[in-house]
């Protein structure tokens, strides 16, 4: 794989660890998950509409950060998945914290100064909220079945925000709301190609539904 180090970032339900998994597996990558089911707090945030809020956004923060400090050291001499991009952190803080919390957020988040790998290349996959929640559903993740529509809206605007102004390194914006890159081989093979032409810049793959 001429990437060494891939993201795979999206909002919830939207497939980048099942891709994350299958693009590893095929390619004879490595991969790091995000930490986020070691997090004692989510279930209570989601179940209790947003208590623990800060409790869960820093164990967040502290548990992405380590990940990448830890690879921070190593030469990458095997290319690496990753689920989840560490700027993003922020953007789920924005949307749960108030303003309180967030001041102390940014406090913390201010110490932790290393000096973090960037992808090589970024993949963003987009659904829209209706997609989104069809997936929750499905895969029946007990707390997430709690997860109102109005804040799939605002975190779906809140990742096309944040990935507008995205210039850290290369990018593929995939809409996949009509795709399955893991029961559907040509899909998974229509992207594949399309991450092995990428070098630079900004890139999407939009395909039509079957």
């Amino acid at each position: 794989m001429q990437h060494q180090f891939i993201v795979i970032e999206g909002p919830i339900g939207v497939g980048k660890t099942s891709l994350a998994r299958r693009l590893a597996a095929s390619t004879g990558a490595g991969l790091l998950r995000d930490p986020e089911a070691d997090n004692p707090f989510l279930e209570t945030f989601y179940n209790a509409a947003g208590a623990c809020a800060l409790h869960t956004q820093l164990d967040f923060l502290i548990r992405r950060y380590e990940a990448l400090e830890a690879l921070a050291d190593e030469d990458f001499s095997q290319p690496l998945v990753s689920d989840f991009l560490f700027a993003k952190d922020r953007l789920f803080a924005e949307l749960t914290l108030n303003d309180d919390e967030l001041w102390i957020y940014d406090k913390v988040r201010a110490r932790l100064n290393a000096e973090l790998p960037e992808p090589d290349l970024l993949i963003y996959l987009q659904a829209t909220p209706e997609t989104l929640m069809d997936r929750i559903e499905i895969r029946g993740v007990g707390f997430e079945q709690r997860m109102a529509s109005g804040y799939l809206q605002r975190l779906t605007d809140a990742y096309s925000n944040f990935f507008h102004d995205y210039a850290a390194s290369p990018l593929l914006i995939v809409n996949t709301s009509d795709i399955n890159f893991v029961d559907n081989q040509k899909d998974y093979d229509d992207l594949l190609e399309q991450i092995g032409e990428i070098t630079a810049g900004r890139h999407f793959l939009n395909p039509l539904p079957a």
